[in-house]
């Protein structure tokens, strides 16, 4: 498997780096964050103009994309991957999609990432996305291309796209969703719509994605204005760790709110992973 996703020294760097993945511990990081604050009780997340609705799928599309994107020489061996799949997933969720398929033992299976920073400008996420397929096809050869990543604020644009490229993506309108699986975490929502959910990630990289990445270390004044509205911070641990559920804490407290954690595994990434890869 291949992890450009994930980086343990740069929360925002989800293209560098490549090489077996281990399911070790790692500090890795990025930030969805200020989707999961806008879309619970703030305006949603601007929409990309990107048109993908005059594109045709396949490896004609590819073909143009590529040719945009600028795909950059390949560093790694010219080998033959139409026997592999790739999944290109938000750099948010690559640690977690890479301990789900050594979990299901699928040594076909590649995973690279997108910079999970784009949370911040979910407009370009679409394009982001259709530039690793490009890259995929052109210039790795990928037999098969699944997506992981949610709609993530981009208004339906990135399913727009991906239909248009003939590429499936796990359900799911953020990470959230499909870690505590897509009904449980509905029922949540409806009970108590204020509520802002961390993730083993974002908990492990809340102050640099979501503090400083805010300007709260800046303008401490913000603070009611992104969370004035919310009453509890839920932790969804993937992999229950001691330091990290003292770190969600922490961000509760800093953010005046209550506290709940809940562990849902790799949830429904995991099994998403197993049935499609």
């Amino acid at each position: 498997m291949t992890d450009d996703g994930d980086d343990d020294r740069k929360p925002d760097d989800g293209a560098t780096g490549a090489g077996r993945a281990t399911a070790g511990r790692r500090r890795g990081g990025r930030a969805a964050a200020m989707e999961r604050a806008t879309r619970t009780v703030s305006p949603a997340w601007p929409t990309t103009t990107t048109d993908a609705s005059a594109a045709s799928p396949g490896r004609a599309t590819a073909q143009s994309a590529a040719a945009a994107c600028k795909p950059s020489p390949s560093t790694r061996p010219a080998v033959d991957r139409s026997a592999r799949t790739l999944v290109i997933g938000c750099g948010a969720v690559v640690r977690e999609a890479m301990a789900a398929l050594q979990l299901a033992g699928l040594e076909h299976v590649d995973v690279v990432g997108i910079p999970a920073k784009l949370h911040n400008r979910p407009e370009k996420i679409p394009d982001a996305v259709r530039c690793r397929i490009a890259s995929a096809r052109i210039r790795d050869g990928y037999g098969r291309i699944l997506v992981a990543y949610g709609d993530c604020g981009t208004g339906g644009e990135l399913d727009r796209m991906l239909a248009a490229e003939g590429v499936e993506r796990i359900a799911g309108d953020h990470c959230y969703a499909f870690f505590a699986g897509i009904d449980d975490f509905a029922a949540l929502h409806d009970a108590d719509p204020a509520t802002f959910y961390l993730t083993d990630y974002l908990a492990r990289h809340f102050d640099s994605l979501v503090w400083r990445g805010l300007g709260l270390d800046r303008h401490p004044d913000l603070l009611s204005a992104y969370f004035g509205n919310y009453t509890r911070l839920i932790y969804l641990a993937q992999m229950p760790d001691p330091i990290l559920e003292a770190d969600a804490r922490a961000a509760a407290r800093r953010l005046g709110l209550a506290f709940e954690m809940r562990t849902t595994g790799l949830g429904g990434l995991s099994d998403w992973i197993a049935a499609k890869a």
